[in-house]
């Protein structure tokens, strides 16, 4: 009994121990000094467990893999050279953005925007004409593909590569905002956000949100605080920002090797997103037995199959959830439409880019600051791509012709001399008396009782870059990163390919500046820096094009009924995740 009695009281000792241990702050491993606590002086340390999972998203655990060609080339591209690479882990969303989920998008621009800035929405519309070819009957589609119930579960279409962007960005921050919400750190205020004053997940973290004080906040431990103070990027509670893939990751995720892997042996070889070099279905036994896997065109003119037993049970594009996922849980990586991905085309892309996170594309870019260091102002207007602006109306005057009155041409010579006005204060670096002059631009078109009007206003509107509410930024400066040794310059999409050095032009200093010097954009090829990969195959494609490395392009503002995308997002932290191997 004393022995029982002494291992007891060492029992209670040892966890009064723990317990009063367990009450003290942490400390810093590098000082002693204790972690939030005031009269320390406010260093905070945060709990933090691991990032959760965005809407729509499916974690894909990254890891090593054959990128490119696994079977012949049949299209004689040869751009897509197999190489190993690595893939960071990342998420992904599990189908293809809906023509819902488009729709949400345009509901809230028209809230937001709707009185001021109109052009905004007509910049946001897709391409529904799109549809039609000119030996086909697809006007149906054209007027109800998009906004009719019936297709709202659908993938959207006619959306271009800069359109994904922009949703993807009105994505993060409506999914952002919904969190702090929900933890009780912002009012829902979904009413009094017009034009500039929208949420916005960077005008936020600058400060630059004027409701962002509603709700609670969190605690401040900084002895010259307030005692509350709001949400910063080190809290972990902001998610990082949805973007489209790059090739590597959508690549990487359509084949799904995960399934198909005994530790590190892949023991099946992968034509397609499945096992075997065939596109039934060979689960024997099985409902789906012998059923075409994806909706991709089995062969001349079979767009469905035969009435009664139609082979993928679709003539166009199918619901988002219409067939199996792969061995991620994603669904339609091998048809219903292509998808867009991040990065710029070039042919010899596999071969120069790096083993780890490979990708063609990088324009790096930072905030703009105030002389004392602050953050500049976020934008309370549009702001136009000047010499985008130049191009169309240029090209619709010429393109016009005859059919111009002189009222048509008038204002198209007006609109170009403030373009021209506008060039000139941009070169000044007078930014915002250049825009200035770009809003008087559109102030022009819309005023105008000129037929013609409409179509200008949508033109000039395909060239905003940014919107009211979003922050300043400006790519990087060479004069800005003197010594600095793993990059320069802020463009990088020509990088080892198209430099002028390598050009026929090398020798006429005339040159260096055109885009064109490498690839004759437009006259031997359809190759620049606005040409971005699409991947994956579509409704209209044979069996081949479903193979994850196939690789085709477009340039970055057209659209097609064919095409469309899905989100990705960034994974901090572990590769794996909870209950996964560190």
């Amino acid at each position: 009994m004393k022995n029982l009695l002494k291992n007891f009281g060492t029992m209670v000792a040892l966890a009064a121990i723990v317990f009063l241990s367990s009450c003290e702050p942490e400390r810093s491993g590098a000082t002693g000094w204790s972690y939030n606590d005031e009269k320390n002086g406010g260093y905070e340390r945060n709990a933090y467990i691991e990032q959760e999972t965005g809407p729509g998203l499916v974690l894909i655990e990254g890891g090593t893999f054959t990128m490119g060609r696994v079977e012949d080339d049949v299209a004689f591209g040869w751009d897509n050279y197999p190489r190993r690479v690595t893939v960071s882990s990342y998420y992904l969303d599990e189908t293809e953005v809906t023509n819902q989920y488009w729709l949400d998008y345009l509901h809230y621009l028209k809230l937001v925007y709707g009185e001021s800035y109109p052009e905004i929405i007509n910049r946001a519309l897709p391409d529904t004409l799109v549809w039609r070819e000119k030996m086909e009957f697809n006007d149906p589609y054209v007027d109800y593909y998009l906004r009719h119930p019936a297709y709202q579960d659908y993938p959207v279409v006619g959306v271009s590569w800069l359109q994904a962007n922009e949703f993807c960005a009105w994505r993060s921050d409506r999914v952002n905002e919904l969190i702090l919400i929900r933890e009780g750190l912002m009012e829902h205020n979904p009413t009094g956000q017009t034009d500039e004053e929208h949420f916005n997940t960077d005008a936020y973290l600058s400060g630059q949100y004027a409701d962002a004080s509603g709700g609670g906040q969190m605690r401040d431990y900084s002895p010259k605080g307030t005692g509350t103070r709001l949400v910063r990027l080190e809290d972990g509670i902001l998610l990082p920002r949805y973007r489209l893939p790059t090739e590597a990751e959508w690549e990487y995720a359509a084949l799904g090797l995960i399934g198909n892997s005994f530790q590190e042996l892949i023991t099946d070889r992968r034509t397609y997103p499945w096992n075997g070099h065939y596109v039934r279905n060979d689960d024997n036994g099985g409902r789906f037995f012998g059923t075409i896997r994806a909706n991709f065109v089995r062969g001349s003119g079979d767009m469905m199959g035969v009435a009664g037993y139609l082979n993928d049970n679709a003539d166009i594009t199918a619901p988002v959830y219409a067939y199996p996922p792969n061995d991620y849980g994603l669904y339609n990586m091998s048809g219903n439409v292509s998808e867009w991905v991040m990065d710029v085309y070039r042919p010899l892309s596999p071969e120069d880019k790096s083993e780890f996170r490979p990708f063609r594309g990088n324009v790096y870019e930072t905030r703009v600051l105030n002389s004392d260091g602050s953050f500049a102002d976020k934008y309370d207007k549009n702001i136009y791509d000047i010499n985008g602006v130049s191009y169309f109306l240029t090209k619709y005057q010429e393109q016009a012709g005859a059919k111009l009155t002189e009222a048509d041409n008038t204002l198209i010579n007006n609109c170009l001399e403030k373009v021209t006005q506008a060039g000139d204060k941009e070169k000044e670096r007078k930014i915002d008396e250049a825009q200035d002059l770009m809003q008087e631009v559109m102030e022009l078109i819309v005023d105008s009782d000129s037929p013609i009007a409409p179509d200008l206003r949508d033109g000039v509107s395909d060239y905003i870059d940014n919107t009211p509410g979003e922050v300043r930024k400006r790519q990087v400066t060479v004069e800005e990163n003197i010594d600095r040794r793993n990059y320069r310059k802020s463009d990088y999409i020509d990088y080892d390919d198209g430099d002028f050095q390598s050009s026929i032009y090398y020798s006429d200093a005339d040159k260096e500046q055109d885009q064109n010097r490498m690839y004759e954009w437009g006259t031997t090829t359809l190759i620049n820096n606005r040409a971005r990969v699409y991947k994956g195959g579509n409704w209209r494609d044979r069996a081949y094009y479903t193979i994850p490395g196939t690789r085709r392009f477009l340039d970055e503002r057209r659209a097609m009924s064919t095409l469309g995308f899905r989100c990705a997002m960034d994974r901090v932290g572990s590769p794996t995740g909870i209950g996964g191997k560190e």
